[in-house]
């Protein structure tokens, strides 16, 4: 069994329901097979070979899902990357990867320009949408097959060569198998989204992370992928595709959630047809999730994962989201709820050694859906699956009835005149306050203390707010080590293309030039 099985599977199954929506496209399953088989044909014809690697740079639109599947099909991998880099950055993952083909749309032929002459083992050119020189994507389909390419694909072939977010030095591939997708996609479907063929699938978020991997198991019960009419993240745009392709389930980061559920024009669409929201990537502020119970309803599911383990770590299923008045059930907003089927999780000291349940320590994983490795990076691999256990470098604990709190990255944790100080326990109490719109709090220099806190702040519009008032209201809710000892207002905090909070830009302004950067 391989990936690009699932839509094979679901042409069969499905043939006449819509696999890719896009504006006034809609490709049925059966076409969008026989589309991907051609690629798939097309690719082979350009000198691919099985354990290829196959680099994507387009923004999301249906011939991205064409292009990550058909790799796959063709026992090649596939190199998605993050749209919003820069082209240095591009050039080094291209390269790094050893792909020999690129695909890529129009709208980077100039950001291409400058290091097109540097990608050394780029062999085809494929341009997507535009008349660059380059063969056109239609046209590389025309006259192939449309049955599948006769390759064997083992199990634990790449698929899926997924580069980390590289907040510190290059980023690395994770090595993501056929295994490690398709025990993803069977976790989805048990345990966190039971898709079905009627579901509509919005990729609002970038195709190249999450929403991507949310492709398959939607693909393998024959549910439909569309794209809203935007390339940014567009509240009203959004609700405008909900409404009008009738979508019934997203993946967001909860930044995007937050956009969603405080954007002025919310009420004036009809998004009755959400049914599951499923969300991760970062911290969802207790404030902030119950914020958007209120305006969407129970159709909140949490996932914790990274892309070392795609997606299906832990979850906090829907019925979980309502927690009334119950203290107990209130607490557990905060988790990331429990370890999924096939998944173990356990919370580990420096020596690798369970801590007591309640504990803090750095949170391991094992599991089928765990990466193969890093590519090309041996000595990285060994340190992060020691063991056997992936060491995802969160910092957090588990209670006694197996629920997991994350508290942060070890990276982010502040540790002020001895004492381990964890910036999301003081994030959620500054959203708490109700003229905060966004928060992020880091650790800054002090020449006593070694560092002291600091809270970056955006207030809601309108909102007055000061520093003194934000001291204030952590003093109810903290203890004096803390709190803040400084507060900066800000107009917006600085994020990355997935909508993560980019701390290490906001500290970078305190740390340059010293011996110790954290």
């Amino acid at each position: 069994m391989h990936v690009g099985h699932l839509l094979t599977r679901a042409a069969l199954r499905h043939p006449d329901r819509p696999a890719w929506i896009q504006g006034d496209t809609v490709i049925p399953f059966r076409e969008a097979e026989a589309r991907v088989n051609r690629l798939a044909h097309a690719l082979r014809g350009m000198g691919g070979q099985p354990g290829d690697r196959v680099a994507m740079l387009l923004p999301n639109c249906y011939q991205g899902l064409e292009t990550i599947l058909a790799p796959m099909k063709a026992g090649m991998a596939v190199v998605p990357m993050n749209v919003r880099l820069h082209p240095a950055e591009h050039e080094y993952m291209i390269n790094d990867s050893g792909a020999t083909i690129l695909v890529y749309g129009a709208e980077f032929i100039e950001h291409l320009a400058p290091v097109r002459k540097n990608l050394q083992t780029v062999k085809h050119f494929v341009c997507v949408g535009g008349d660059a020189g380059d063969p056109g994507y239609e046209p590389a389909l025309h006259g192939q097959p449309d049955t599948p390419p006769d390759v064997r694909i083992e199990p634990d072939d790449l698929a899926w060569l997924f580069y980390t977010s590289g907040t510190t030095g290059h980023p690395k591939g994770a090595m993501l198998t056929h295994r490690n997708l398709l025990t993803m996609v069977e976790q989805f479907l048990l345990d966190i989204n039971p898709a079905r063929p009627t579901d509509v699938l919005l990729h609002a978020a970038a195709i190249t992370h999450g929403s991507g991997l949310s492709l398959f198991h939607h693909v393998g019960r024959g549910a439909a992928n569309a794209f809203p009419d935007t390339r940014a993240f567009d509240p009203p745009r959004i609700f405008a595709a909900i409404q009008r392709h009738r979508v019934t389930t997203l993946f967001l980061v909860p930044t995007m959630i937050h956009m969603l559920t405080t954007h002025p024009d919310r009420a004036r669409y009809d998004l009755s047809s959400l049914h599951t929201i499923f969300y991760g990537g970062a911290p969802m502020y207790v404030e902030q999730l119950l914020e958007a119970l209120g305006a969407f309803g129970p159709i909140f599911v949490q996932l914790f994962a990274q892309g070392e383990a795609p997606m299906t770590c832990t979850t906090l299923p829907k019925e979980e989201h309502l927690a009334g008045d119950d203290p107990v059930k209130l607490r557990r907003l905060a988790s990331a709820g429990r370890e999924v089927t096939g998944v173990r999780v356990r919370v580990v000291d420096g020596a690798d050694r369970d801590v007591p349940a309640g504990e803090m320590g750095e949170i391991v994983v094992r599991s089928d859906l765990v990466m193969k490795g890093y590519w090309q990076k041996p000595e990285a691999t060994a340190e992060t699956l020691r063991g056997g256990w992936l060491h995802t470098g969160d910092i957090g604990c588990v209670d006694a009835d197996g629920y997991v709190y994350i508290t942060d990255r070890k990276k982010d944790m502040i540790i002020s005149g001895g004492s381990n100080i964890y910036p999301r326990e003081i994030e959620e109490v500054i959203c708490a306050h109700p003229a905060v719109l966004e928060v992020a709090v880091i650790g800054v220099p002090d020449e006593k203390w070694g560092e002291t806190v600091k809270a970056l702040v955006v207030p809601r519009p309108g909102a007055q707010v000061t520093e003194a008032d934000i001291i204030e209201h952590c003093q109810r809710g903290l203890a004096s080590y803390k709190k803040p000892h400084s507060v900066e207002l800000l107009p917006a905090l600085p994020k990355n293309a997935y909508g993560k909070i980019l701390k290490r830009e906001l500290r970078d302004r305190y740390w340059t030039g010293r011996a110790r950067k954290i």
